[in-house]
This record gives C-alpha cells, sequence and structure tokens, in this order.
C-alpha cells in the first residue's frame, strides 16, 4: 500500500500541471480547477490501490475531473448554457490525447495557465506563488522556503491570488504581443524557478524531477519562438539547456546526488551544451545590457567549456557573479559568489565573504549556507567546525537525498578530524 501511494504521489507531481492546465480552460476559474484536480486525486487514492495503477495513469485523472466538471457545471443552473457549450465542443480525453499532449493542446494549455497566473492584476510575489503551486505542484512550504519566507504568508497570497483572478475574470490565453513584455519577466522567473525545483528538488525522496526541468525548458522554448526578440528568453533557454545537459550526472546509480566536481563530464549531453551556448550567443549579439539570466548563462558556459574541474576558469565566473550581485542584490547570488571566489583564491576568502552571511535573518533555515561552510572549513583543515556545519544543515535539509549526502560528508569529516588528530 505503502509503494502505490508513493508511486501516486510521483505520477500526481507529474500530471497535475496538465491536469489544472485542461481544466481551467473548461471552468475558467483556476481555483475550481486545482479543486477538481484534487478530487481527481482523492479518487486515485480510493480505487487505485485495489484495481491497480492504470497504462495511462494521466488520461485516467483527466477524464476523472473533466467528467466531475462538467457534473459541476450542469448542477449550476446559471451556467446551463456553458454546460451546452462545453458538452458540445469538447470531448474527454482518450489515452492518445495525453500522449500527444505536451505537442498539443494540453502542453498548450500550461503556457496559458502561466500567463493567465502572471497576470498584472495580481502582485509580482502572488503571481510566483500561485503558479509554483499549480505548475509544480509544490506545498506552500516549499514555496516558502523558496521564498524565505513563512508558510502562512505564503499561503495567504495563493488564496487571495486565486480570488482576485476568478473576480477579475483574467482570460485563459497567450496575451497579444503589446501585452506581452509586461507579463514576461515574471513568466521568465517562473519558468526559472520551475527549472530549479526539477534541477534540485526542495523535498521528497529524489534530488532531482528530470521532468519538471524538461517541462520548463520546452516552455521556454516556446517563449523563444513567441518573443524572439527578448534577450532574456534566449538567456534562460541558454542556462536551462546547458544545465539539463548535466541532469543524467547528476545522480548515482542509487540515486544519490553527485556534485558538479564529481560528475563525469564525458557524459554531458553536447547536442544540449551547443544548444546553450546557441542562445547565449543570440542574447549577447542583441546589443543590450545583459540580464541575471544571460549572467547565469554564461556562468554555466565555462562550467560546461571545462573538460575537467581544473580546467574551470573561476576567476572570470566569480567576475560575473559580481556583476549579478550588482544587478540582482540577494543573499543567494552572494553565497553562490562566495563559492565561486573560494574557489578562485581559496577557501579562507570564501569563509570571510559566507561569515558575513551568517546575520541575514533570510538565510537563518536555509541549508545551503552551513553546507558551504562546512565544505570551505573542511578544506581548511578545520574538521571538527565543518562536521558542525554539515549536521545543521542536514537538520534543516527537507529533501532526503540530500540530508544523506550531508550526514555522510559530516562522518567523514569526524573521520578526518580524528586522523588530524592522531598525527599531531
Amino acid at each position: 500500500m505503502t509503494s502505490v501511494k508513493r508511486t501516486i504521489d510521483a505520477i500526481w507531481r507529474i500530471e497535475s500541471p496538465k491536469l489544472i492546465a485542461g481544466l481551467t480552460r473548461i471552468v475558467r476559474d483556476v481555483g475550481l480547477a486545482e479543486d477538481l484536480a484534487q478530487d481527481a486525486l482523492v479518487i486515485a487514492l480510493e480505487r487505485w490501490p485495489e484495481t491497480g495503477i492504470p497504462d495511462k495513469p494521466g488520461a485516467w485523472l483527466m477524464t476523472t475531473a473533466k467528467r466531475r466538471a462538467i457534473d459541476l457545471l450542469r448542477r449550476n443552473k446559471v451556467l446551463d448554457r456553458k454546460v451546452e457549450e462545453v458538452a458540445r465542443t469538447t470531448v474527454l480525453y482518450t489515452e492518445d490525447d495525453v500522449d500527444q499532449g505536451l505537442d498539443g493542446e494540453i502542453g498548450d494549455d500550461i503556457l496559458r495557465l502561466i500567463f493567465m497566473t502572471c497576470h498584472p492584476v495580481l502582485s509580482r510575489e502572488a503571481r510566483i506563488a500561485l503558479t509554483l503551486r499549480l505548475l509544480c505542484g509544490l506545498t506552500t512550504d516549499e514555496i516558502a522556503r523558496a521564498f524565505l519566507a513563512a508558510e502562512s504568508t505564503i499561503a495567504q497570497r495563493i488564496v487571495r491570488a486565486k480570488r482576485t483572478l476568478n473576480a477579475e475574470k483574467v482570460p485563459f490565453e497567450v496575451p497579444e504581443r503589446s501585452e506581452l513584455k509586461e507579463r514576461l519577466s515574471t513568466v521568465l522567473e517562473v519558468i526559472y524557478l520551475m527549472f530549479n525545483e526539477g534541477y534540485t528538488a526542495t523535498s521528497g525522496d529524489n534530488w532531482v524531477r528530470p521532468l519538471l526541468c524538461h517541462e520548463a525548458l520546452r516552455l521556454g522554448r516556446m517563449l523563444a519562438e513567441i518573443s524572439p526578440e527578448e534577450p532574456e528568453v534566449h538567456g534562460l533557454v541558454a542556462l536551462m539547456e546547458i544545465q539539463s545537459s548535466r541532469l543524467k550526472t547528476r545522480v548515482g546509480q542509487d540515486g544519490e546526488p553527485v556534485l558538479l566536481m564529481d560528475q563525469n563530464r564525458s557524459r554531458w549531453d553536447q547536442l544540449l551544451i551547443r544548444r546553450g551556448l546557441a542562445a547565449l550567443k543570440r542574447s549577447q549579439s542583441m546589443g543590450q545590457p545583459y540580464g541575471p539570466y544571460t549572467l547565469q548563462a554564461a556562468i554555466t558556459a565555462y562550467h560546461a567549456q571545462a573538460l575537467t574541474p581544473a580546467d574551470t576558469d573561476w576567476p572570470r565566473i566569480a567576475a560575473l557573479y559580481e556583476a549579478l550581485a550588482r544587478l540582482t542584490p540577494s543573499p543567494i547570488v552572494e553565497l553562490n559568489r562566495a563559492v565561486a571566489i573560494s574557489m578562485a583564491f581559496g577557501p579562507a576568502y570564501g569563509l570571510q565573504l559566507l561569515d558575513e552571511l551568517n546575520s541575514d535573518p533570510t538565510l537563518k533555515d536555509y541549508h545551503l549556507l552551513p553546507s558551504v561552510r562546512g565544505d570551505l572549513l573542511y578544506k581548511l583543515g578545520r574538521c571538527d567546525e565543518a562536521r558542525t556545519e554539515f549536521e545543521r544543515a542536514a537538520a534543516l535539509a527537507k529533501n532526503e537525498r540530500e540530508r544523506s549526502l550531508l550526514l555522510k560528508r559530516a562522518a567523514d569529516s569526524q573521520s578526518k578530524a580524528a586522523e588530524l588528530e592522531e598525527e599531531t
């Protein structure tokens, strides 16, 4: 039973964005669409342990949810006309529909849903929180960690955002070109966060969620076709293409995380790297100041072009992080800059920068701060202190794979400390 429950949970994470997008097209109410999708999930949790998981679980969930949507509309006398229209112009999704979804209407619905939830009638924070909830299937706790905010704050934003979209009757569509630009920056940010959640999962049993990365990259490529003149669109696509080239090497045979410096670079996908470098060149050739996605793509390009970890041009990467920190100041960027500086000029310099971040309240519960500190302390031979930092990072981490890695590093630090003590 537990195994079936885990399988259903994995299916839900994959299928829920398509469900919610398709249902939103029918009922034109994103909050109601999410409720209907959740209803289908509840029915699956009740039936599948007894009947077995269908061969095409996405089609089963879509059919079940759509039937409930039509039943709901029929029960609402005010919407009788709409029921007739829905019954006349739509059919239940078949298995073939879902198979072809990413290339057809279902896949396009996801892009429409992003533009709907990124409507300027909502605040930037509300747009991003709602879209991460619907498109990535993240819990309010996971979104709160991404925002470095309180869970109750995120929950309120999401509820208010759904109500506002319904009250304002925001259309379910990709806007005309004249309205596209004002929503584009938020859409890019959402796709970027969606990709990051796939690249390093906030919680759960898997460190990466490749399908989420693939979907974010697909949406980015679609945006590049819609807005070919926007350099940051190409910058984001470049970033995702190059990062995606490493996905197969980010986990070991047992699903354990493999860090960048330990990855087998010969297994990086060269086609994706070439596509990413071409997209980066397009962005850089447009004659505009580099934006945050183009800068990050340039950083990943230096990694992609280094045949070995020792070949990496860390001083250039540190300079790019400096530019990124000036453009979009944030403690996360500063943390990454500290890592780059430690690699370029030595761990003592990086540790000095990290010590300045210790007082930042937004990083108080952010597990990567003690994780990076632990790594630098270990390199400096301060292994007892490193063990303490790795243990603290493990206590804060929500992802099981990442927690296991951090605990292993804590144990390695303890062993190394004992060896150093024997030598002295």
